[in-house]
């Protein structure tokens, strides 16, 4: 019974995406949703965008394991990062009318940063992504009772997500998120209410919890307990905010205040919201300790879903599961087509720069197929749970792309060379440190690169100028004239992509 529900949502949803799909004229409807949408849409798909599987599954299993502390980077640091992405970046990212967050790199710098930081951003979905599709994999396994294996789950599921990506673009991923997001806190809802009515109510958990030291966040007062802690808090936090599907979802909003206040409430409430399924699995090991005291030490993962499965009726099986693919669905849609469009905007028009507005969205529609094949194969491969999954795609881009976005915004004297500096010596230290290093749980290679590339990018900066120079001065940029596919409805026919050419 419970599979036919779950058929029919995912019909639905399908529908929903290729309905919205027949809005999506050119490149700019498809990649930034033509700048029209209103304040509740664009704050439910920064929530929707965020509250993936990492948040049902990954964050509930970590919690359950270590507790407060265990889950620093999700979702205090990566709510942290909608919220200053929305008061510090969404205002001055807003105004400057560009399709994708590596047009910011170029206008800035130039063309190599651009093309330097749109590879890191890239990159750093690759695990996000395989996050999605790993859960789906999961999800699929279970509502059949294991008539679909996890990785013929995986493949069906990248499937369903690709269909209404690839045709309508951020217009199907909006409105499906705004779908999902009342799906996702109405379901969550409900299925917190039933469980609670299991274990004595809110307070009897939240007690037991407390008890088991579990609500404990600040780690003891020592160098080898605050650094790691410290590390893993400001990868999620400022490793995110370099994004393109949180620059798509500040420059898809009708006007700036909209962009603001959109990232701003929907950091807020993926904040709020995300306690829902760490209480649902705390629950769950007071429900049945000895079957989850097992589940725990074979599988974290399966601790909620299990407790739903066995312990629940069906309309709440019917719920959860509708919740859990929702929030799945529409994380994994917007990761995926984020990517894609950096890829398309920043590395093939770099190549072919008087490319046709039409050429063009199909390239951006064939771009991510190729990439949601590389990420299926990724996740069919990966034994990294679904939250370390989450965690680590972070890291590339907080050693590559924060500091010169930041600095680029808020300092006069940042240069194309300091910028290239900090590029080179934040990445090439944490590569060098994760890959070749001594596993050092204190001093992170993400941590020790991130400070690698401020002190790199300050001192590029400061010192005499060989390399590059940059193509718009930083006072310029407010005034940027708009990107011809972030300002025009229709492109002509003739519309190029101003690259100037620079040392």
């Amino acid at each position: 019974m419970l599979i036919w529900f779950v058929v029919i949502y995912l019909l639905i949803s399908i529908a929903i995406g290729l309905i919205a799909a027949t809005r999506v004229h050119n490149a700019k409807d498809f990649a930034v949703a033509g700048r029209h949408l209103p304040l509740p849409v664009v704050m439910a798909t920064v929530f929707a965008t965020w509250f993936g599987a990492e948040t049902v599954l990954g964050i509930s299993a970590t919690f359950v394991k270590d507790g407060l502390r265990g889950v620093v980077a999700d979702p205090f640091g990566s709510s942290l990062c909608l919220i200053l992405a929305g008061l510090f970046f969404a205002g001055r990212l807003y105004r400057m009318n560009l399709l994708t967050i590596g047009d910011y790199y170029r206008l800035r710098f130039n063309r190599r940063v651009e093309i330097l930081c749109t590879l890191a951003i890239v990159a750093s979905y690759l695990g996000w992504v395989a996050a999605q599709i790993k859960a789906l994999g999961l999800v699929f396994f279970i509502v059949t009772g294991g008539a679909i294996s996890q990785p013929a789950g995986m493949v069906l599921g990248a499937a369903i997500v690709l269909t209404y990506t690839t045709f309508g673009g951020m217009f199907s991923v909006a409105i499906l998120d705004f779908v999902q997001m009342t799906v996702i806190m109405g379901g969550m809802l409900y299925i917190g209410y039933v469980i609670a009515g299991m274990t004595g109510g809110v307070g009897a958990v939240v007690s037991h919890a407390h008890a088991a030291g579990k609500l404990e966040f600040f780690p003891e007062a020592t160098v080898v307990a605050w650094v790691p802690f410290i590390g893993a808090w400001i990868t999620m936090m400022l490793g995110s905010i370099p994004q393109q599907d949180v620059f798509q979802r500040i420059t898809s909003a009708k006007d700036e205040k909209t962009a603001v206040r959109g990232s701003v409430l929907g950091g807020s409430i993926y904040f709020l919201f995300a306690f829902v399924p760490m209480f649902l699995a705390y629950a769950a090991t007071l429900v049945d300790p000895k079957v989850f005291a097992e589940l725990l030490a074979r599988d974290p993962q399966l601790v909620l879903p299990t407790l739903i499965m066995q312990h629940t009726p069906l309309i709440a099986q019917v719920v959860f599961f509708g919740a859990l693919l929702s929030a799945i669905m529409s994380c994994s849609s917007a990761t995926l087509l984020a990517p894609s469009v950096a890829f398309s905007e920043n590395i093939i028009r770099n190549i072919f720069p008087n490319m046709r507005d039409h050429v063009f969205l199909r390239i951006m529609r064939v771009v991510i197929v190729c990439f949601a094949c590389v990420v299926l194969a990724f996740a069919l491969n990966s034994g990294a749970s679904i939250f370390k999954m989450v965690e680590n795609a972070y890291k590339v881009t907080l050693v590559s792309a924060f500091f010169p976005l930041f600095l680029g915004l808020y300092w006069k004297r940042a240069t194309t060379q300091g910028a290239l500096a900090g590029i080179a010596c934040g990445f090439c230290t944490w590569v060098l440190l994760e890959f070749f290093g001594t596993n050092n749980e204190v001093w992170l290679p993400q941590l020790i690169g991130f400070c690698a590339a401020g002190i790199g990018m300050v001192a590029g900066s400061l010192l005499p100028q060989v390399v590059g120079h940059a193509t718009t001065s930083r006072e310029a940029l407010s005034a940027h004239v708009p990107h011809p596919h972030a300002s025009a409805q229709h492109v002509p026919a003739t519309g190029h992509h101003h690259h100037p050419h620079h040392s």
